[in-house]
């Protein structure tokens, strides 16, 4: 599949140099296979948006491509998947200039096979984290920018195609901005695919998008009814087996899944308790089987169990996970553990945020909201654009937080370990902190293309009695 996806890659180069070269005419497209053979298929293919969008493949995701292959490993595996799911889009905006719009049933179908790539990718990121996690989260993130394909009007719950390329993109960036900040001294491949991975997307996907669909696709009302297209695979080879539940559509299917599960789990448990069988198979405790009976077991404590501390675990779930508007004034986001794809999109100005005892997440907050606090979570990432009054963080450990647009002020008190990200129009931001330590805030390169540059906080200050009053200054460290 890899060889195959380079080789489609390469043939889609040399047809656009054969098209320049011959002003277009008399060059169709062969799919090998992939559709029924015919004029429809032929003119589709070469309609401008596709024969765009194989530029935009070649170029682009060539790109991508190029910079993972001097990475190689679970870099370059990720990204010839991200390769793959453009190539699959590709097909489906060919299928769709032929095909008629389906219903929701039938477009998820429809869309089973990009469904199915990014479920290869979301794959990468579960189990233990490697080295290269952040890389396979910002691959694997990106990927949600190609539902806009999904789109079929205002009213299908989903933002315009170009709102969404630059929505999706936003909570990759989060993790391609570790990506650059951790390889910007140290390996230039890496910070090159960071940098081609954006570009694929913005302005890549998103220009394209906005030439070609702005308003979504275009189905062919004169077309054949939609089906799901078969699979891809060398002749004779076995059907790939069924994708996971979770859907790059929808986010809903695999919770409900998980929950009919647990209640059906449940109700068993419940149905084999009253009906008495339960203990069955259990063995039955004699009187030799019993402590107060053996003469091997002493009531005494040993001094080893008496001198083992008992340790408090550094993070307790002190109640249920919620995420909930409250009054209709007040996000409150609490106990959250390992979530890292929570969303607030519909909020305003007059409304707050409230993050307590969070850990091991992500939280996106989409507008602008009057304040954002952020209490006692551990390993926790904010992603948010605006707020009017202030962003709080308080009684925190390694929390990372970006801005993209504008924050009047950021407090930080009590905390260990704070990351803040802060955009160009968000550099007048007033930064205040208070029995913290380990704050770096990290600002745009002077260039539009530069690295982002990091800035250490002071920790440490110098206090000196002149002139009847105390005189405060950061201490300045210089390498020896």
């Amino acid at each position: 599949m890899d060889e195959s996806l380079i080789k489609r890659l390469e043939a889609a180069v040399t047809r656009l140099e054969g098209i320049s070269s011959t002003g277009g005419g008399g060059v169709t497209l062969s799919r090998g296979g992939d559709f029924s053979s015919g004029a429809g298929t032929d003119v589709a293919a070469s309609d401008p948006s596709i024969l765009a969008y194989e530029d935009l493949i070649s170029q682009c995701v060539g790109r991508v491509l190029s910079a993972a292959e001097k990475i190689g490993g679970p870099v370059l595996d990720v990204t010839k998947i991200v390769a793959e799911a453009f190539s699959t889009q590709k097909d489906l905006l060919v299928r769709i200039k032929q095909t008629q719009k389906p219903d929701m049933a039938g477009l998820a179908g429809f869309l089973k096979p990009l469904n199915d790539v990014t479920m290869k990718a979301d794959a990468m990121t579960q189990g233990r984290r490697n080295d290269y996690f952040n890389h396979l989260k910002a691959a694997t993130d990106s990927l949600s920018a190609l539902a806009w394909i999904a789109f079929t009007g205002k009213d299908c719950g989903m933002s315009m195609p170009i709102a969404h390329v630059e929505e999706s993109w936003q909570m990759a960036e989060f993790y391609n901005n570790k990506v650059l900040v951790e390889y910007r001294n140290k390996d230039a491949n890496h910070v090159e695919w960071a940098k081609a991975l954006k570009e694929l997307y913005l302005p890549g996907l998103r220009e394209y998008v906005k030439s070609h669909y702005a308003l979504g696709p275009v189905w062919n009302a004169s077309g054949k009814p939609a089906s799901a297209p078969p699979a891809k695979g060398p002749p004779g080879a076995p059907a790939p087996p069924p994708a996971p539940s979770a859907s790059l559509f929808s986010s809903e299917s695999s919770k409900a899944s998980s929950s009919s599960n647990q209640k059906q789990g449940m109700s068993a448990v419940f149905q084999q308790l009253s009906s008495g069988a339960v203990t069955s198979g259990l063995r039955k405790v004699t009187d030799d089987m019993k402590t107060k009976n053996r003469t091997d077991r002493s009531g005494a404590v040993s001094s080893i169990e008496k001198e083992t501390p008992t340790t408090k675990p550094a993070f307790s779930k002190t109640g249920p996970p919620k995420m909930e508007l409250q009054m209709g004034r007040k996000w409150a986001v609490e106990n959250q553990i390992g979530k890292k794809d929570l969303v607030i999109s519909e909020c305003d100005s007059k409304q707050s945020v409230y993050v307590f005892g969070c850990k091991d997440s992500v939280l996106q907050i989409q507008g602008k909201v009057n304040n954002i606090t952020i209490d006692k979570c551990t390993k926790m990432g904010v992603v948010f654009t605006d707020v009017v009054a202030a962003f709080e963080i308080v009684n925190c450990t390694n929390v990372e937080v970006q801005c993209q647009g504008s924050a009047p002020t950021v407090s930080v008190d009590n905390t260990t370990g704070c990351q803040l990200y802060l955009n160009k129009d968000s550099l007048e931001t007033a930064i205040t902190t208070a029995k913290s330590s380990e704050i770096n805030v990290m600002v745009p390169g002077a260039s539009p293309d530069g690295d982002w540059v990091e800035h250490a906080l002071p920790q440490q200050y110098n206090h000196v009695f002149t002139d009847g009053k105390f005189e405060t200054t950061p201490v300045s460290h210089s390498g020896a």
